[in-house]
């Protein structure tokens, strides 16, 4: 595979995100896998959500971390769509396809490797964080698991290779706007692939292959056939 799409919470720019609507949607559109975050709830399970907090995606409010799953799972996430646990969208979409599960709750790192050693998802799925501790916790636990450190503006400081190196990654994701042909470079002369967010139209994509990236993640169902088109 010469330059990977990834579903952006599924599809966001199309369906409601984070929703088993919107990741089935990417699957159907061809996306060669999807991007979805991660949160514990009061009760310890596994929930797939951006925020912290249940205001901007559903019709609840306050921090996902004080509800129990049997309320959380009441609320309308977007067109009827209800907020899925992690083994749900495991359940929902094809067996093979590859998930890039961000971790954005760092309690969640236990957790999550549990669920990947009990259900042998080691090969299929990577994890993602902004939170060096998450990555290295779920290194610690797993040490066969695929690690990707996830940046903004710090990718541009000179602690950035070492930061995913000591998380286990050969992958970063980075903000394509934050990205430059030294960073590539700098993370290429250490073993480790580059690729971006968010890729949403023509001119990203342009961008994202002028710097030799490997792949993005994108909030467009269309992505996949434009990489395509465009090879």
């Amino acid at each position: 595979m010469s330059f990977f799409t990834i579903g952006h919470r599924g599809v966001m720019a199309a369906e409601p995100e984070n929703t088993l609507r919107s990741f089935l949607r990417a699957e159907r559109e061809g996306l060669d896998g999807i991007e979805l975050d991660l949160h514990l709830s009061k009760d310890g399970e596994l929930v797939v959500m951006h925020d912290e907090t249940l205001d901007r995606t559903t019709d609840g409010s306050g921090p996902i971390a004080d509800q129990k799953l049997r309320r959380l799972k009441k609320l309308d996430a977007g067109l009827g769509e209800r907020i899925p646990t992690f083994g749900e969208v495991l359940d929902a979409v094809g067996p093979t396809l590859p998930i890039q599960a961000e971790i954005k709750d760092v309690a969640a790192a236990r957790s999550l490797a549990k669920v990947l050693a009990d259900r042998d998802l080691l090969d299929r799925v990577s994890v993602l964080s902004f939170h060096d501790v998450a990555l290295i916790e779920i290194h610690n636990l797993l040490p066969q698991a695929r690690t990707v450190l996830v940046a903004g503006p710090s990718a541009h400081r000179d602690t950035f290779v070492g930061r995913a190196q000591k998380v286990g990654s050969t992958l970063v994701s980075v903000e394509l706007r934050q990205l430059n042909r030294a960073i590539v470079e700098k993370c290429g002369a250490a073993g480790i692939d580059v690729m971006a967010w968010t890729v949403n139209d023509e001119r990203d994509l342009a961008l994202a292959r002028t710097l030799g990236l490997v792949g993005c993640v994108t909030d467009q169902p269309g992505m996949k056939r434009l990489v395509e088109a465009t090879a």
